[in-house]
Order: C-alpha cells, then structure tokens, then sequence
C-alpha cells in the first residue's frame, strides 16, 4: 500500500510524493537499470509533485546551455503577445489620471511648505 507524505510546498500547496514513487526510483537504481530508465522515473516522481515544480525545472536553465539569440527572440516575442496592449482612449483616460494626481500632490505639498513657511517666519522671524 502507497503512503502518502504531503509535505508543504513554498508556494502554499503541498508536494505529494508517495512511498510507492520513492521505491519505485530507489529500487530502479539499486538494480542498475541504465540511466535513461532512472531519469524516467525521476521525472514521474517530480510529475507527481504538481505543477508548480515542473515549471520551476523547466524554467530553470542547465548550466550546459549556452546563450541563444534565436530562443531569447522567440522567447521574448512568446512573452510579449501575452500581453494586453490598452486601447488609445484607456491610455489617455488613465494617463490623464496620472498627470492631474501628480498636479494635485505637487499643489499640496506646494501649499503645505507655504504653510510652514509662513509658520516658521511668524515664531523665528
């Protein structure tokens, strides 16, 4: 019978990798089954684990990997079809929420350094 030890992941789930999993690697590379075999079955115990884990190892470059211009353009080009451009009236409606926010703040520190201003030349001056 499998046993189940779930053990919380940093991501805030839990990584479930079965006492049946963990005999199943142990026991292939105790009987010297090749390394491709063994690698198989470590990557099934890592696919058990969730999602998460894959796509940190996936994500993860080996250090045999040299850089390439061809995969860093598809990868950046993948990346920026993700994105959700604004549309023209969003952009101006939210830019011209930013520019009146930014006037209004720099109006009221203006405002309140007068204040203290004028406070520190009627007690010192």
């Amino acid at each position: 019978m499998a046993k189940n030890n779930a053990q919380p992941s940093p991501e805030g789930g839990t990584d479930s990798v079965t006492s049946a999993d963990t005999d199943a690697v142990s026991s292939g590379a105790a009987q010297g089954v090749d390394a491709a075999a063994t690698n198989q079955a470590n990557q099934e115990a890592a696919e058990a684990s969730g999602p998460a884990l894959r796509s940190r190892k996936r994500d993860l470059a080996t250090p045999e990997e040299k850089f390439s211009l061809v995969t860093f353009a598809k990868g950046t080009k993948e990346e920026l079809s993700k994105i959700v451009w604004p549309t023209r009236q969003q952009l101006i409606s939210e830019s011209a929420a930013v520019l009146l926010m930014v006037s209004l703040s720099a109006t009221v520190v203006y405002l309140v350094d007068n204040l203290f201003s004028w406070a520190a030349r009627q007690v010192f001056g």
